[in-house]
């Protein structure tokens, strides 16, 4: 972060209109710090990527092919024809700009293109042009340009400052999805190659070893291997997994980033201590060492790559003759799982509808994609007195909750976390009701959006987020931000850092697992993370 400006010269913010030239006329500075660097050749090939070539967004040249007019336009065609969706989102935005102080990159950056109508418009007037009477007949009139070679870097640079996270959706008069206008997008620039590295490189991983960081299955055993390790030495108890065995009953899938990038690292060691926990109680479950990726960075590709790299779920659960799907705290896997899956790969008719071994709850939500979410799951432990929880455990925490956007807005997954929460910890204060539950601020860096070489845009768009939990630091003494999404638990680390440095990030069950009280288990005087739990600060470790 060392070239991204300080906060207080970030935090001037010039939202004044600009001078009127045109929008058309007005092009974008495509500069380090806003854009992410180009997809790689080798991470094209091996999906199958039109366009395979190494190039940078930071060049003059971005080495299109030479039929790539033609190639949009037809890929453009085809789209209108199958998703009615965005035929209508094409043409019903009557630019009201109900969305246009919602979307947080706008807020953070003043930049008129960032408004969420105004980045569709990029889209749309190259729709009105090929597509429509009106805009072939009047062009700048009706709103329509031609798809020159500055129109399609302009779209390109604007549609990954989009994190798909349809805040702007939620105000819309006419419930227009933002996020899937700018799916179609990114799925027209990528039949000509422009992607980006960082989801790139995860899309190819992810098809080839199972996950989005390329780890082999011997290394993600390794990984849970050392998780157990430390959680002997914090409970004196020896909390083994399951790993592919065939014949268990559930199937427990969880983000990559869980298991290899803190602080997601903590929250996976609180879901090897919830299982153990409940080994005795009768539940039966496995971990896949091959279908190690809850999420899907196809998604932020195309509907096709999604449906690609979704599939190893079924795949992996009708291989391990398994009954059900548990899966781990994510954002957009659960969006995936959630709105697209039964469509993508099902019906999982080799499946059952989920019930809780332990309570006996039938998850009627799930009855459809066959996979339910380890809040819910847990949630319902805790209604029917299932975990012995000591919650004073967390009173060195003072914690709000981020609702991440897709199961907030996605699923509807607004009350489950917080009950969880509350039973876990004696300290929970909420953000600003604007900024929570359905109008939740993003992250400012899903959708691919989590690089390292675009820090500025990604604390601009964050913005929004670090003020209301600013605002409940400074009103409670909040010290604590948790979350259900592991690209959160990636994210917000550096978003705290830079705008309210005080506030840490952790996962929903890594404080559950911090108050769970086992059996037999030492005396405990650190949590997970190793810091001495509340008034066990002059203990020794024994």
């Amino acid at each position: 972060m060392a070239d991204t400006p300080k906060p207080d010269e970030l935090a001037k913010i010039d939202h004044t209109p600009p001078v009127f030239r045109g929008w058309m006329d007005t092009q974008p500075e495509i500069r380090p710090g806003i854009a992410c660097y180009g997809s790689k050749s080798k991470d094209l090939k091996y999906v199958d990527m039109p366009n395979p070539r190494d190039w940078s967004p930071f060049d003059d040249d971005w080495k299109l092919p030479e039929n790539w007019e033609e190639t949009i336009h037809e890929g453009f065609k085809d789209r209108l024809g199958r998703f009615r969706s965005f035929k209508l989102f094409m043409d019903i935005c009557v630019r009201c700009g109900a969305c246009a102080d919602k979307c947080h990159f706008f807020i953070g950056s003043g930049d008129p293109k960032n408004m969420p109508v105004m980045r569709a418009e990029l889209l749309r007037s190259i729709y009105r042009k090929k597509f429509t009477v009106g805009g072939k007949l009047l062009g700048r009139l009706a709103g329509a340009r031609e798809l020159t070679e500055d129109a399609l870097k302009e779209l390109w640079y604007y549609l990954y400052q989009c994190t798909e996270c349809r805040r702007c959706s939620l105000f819309c008069p006419y419930g227009i999805d933002m996020a899937e206008i700018t799916i179609m997008g990114r799925e027209l620039t990528n039949l000509v190659g422009l992607n980006i590295d960082w989801i790139a490189a995860p899309v190819a991983n992810c098809y080839r070893t199972g996950n989005h960081l390329g780890i082999q299955p011997h290394a993600y055993k390794d990984m849970l291997d050392f998780f157990t390790d430390e959680i002997e030495d914090i409970t004196g108890l020896r909390m083994e997994q399951d790993l592919n065995r065939k014949g268990a009953e559930i199937l427990f899938i969880t983000p990559s980033g869980d298991v290899f990038a803190d602080p997601g690292t903590f929250t996976c060691m609180g879901y090897m201590m919830l299982f153990h926990y409940l080994k005795s109680l009768g539940l039966d479950i496995t971990w896949s060492t091959y279908a190690s990726e809850g999420g899907n960075f196809g998604y932020f590709t195309s509907h096709e790559m999604a449906k690609r790299l979704n599939a190893k779920m079924y795949a992996e659960a009708k291989r391990l003759g398994v009954k059900w799907i548990l899966g781990g705290e994510c954002g957009h896997m659960w969006r995936v799982l959630n709105q697209y899956m039964d469509t993508f790969n099902g019906p999982a008719d080799f499946l059952e509808e989920p019930v809780s071994p332990i309570t006996g709850t039938r998850f009627e939500n799930a009855k459809t994609t066959k996979m339910t979410h380890i809040i819910e799951f847990t949630a319902d432990l805790i209604k029917n007195n299932k975990l012995k929880l000591d919650p004073s455990r967390n009173d060195n925490l003072k914690v709000t909750f981020h609702d991440s956007c897709n199961p907030a807005r996605g699923m509807g997954i607004l009350e489950e976390p917080r009950y969880v929460i509350k039973n876990v910890c004696n300290n929970f204060y909420e953000m600003p009701p604007s900024t929570i539950r359905e109008q939740t601020f993003c992250c400012g860096s899903g959708a691919g959006l989590n690089a390292g070489e675009n820090m500025e845009l990604r604390m601009r768009g964050g913005l929004p987020r670090a003020n209301a939990v600013k605002f409940v630091h400074e009103k409670h003494d909040v010290n604590m931000l948790a979350c259900i999404c592991a690209i959160d638990r990636a994210v917000l680390p550096n978003l705290m850092e830079y705008w309210v440095p005080e506030v840490d990030v952790t996962g929903v069950h890594e404080m559950v697992a911090n108050a769970l009280v086992f059996e037999g288990e030492k005396k405990r005087t650190t949590d997970l993370r190793g810091e001495p739990l509340p008034g066990m600060e002059d203990e020794e470790d024994v």
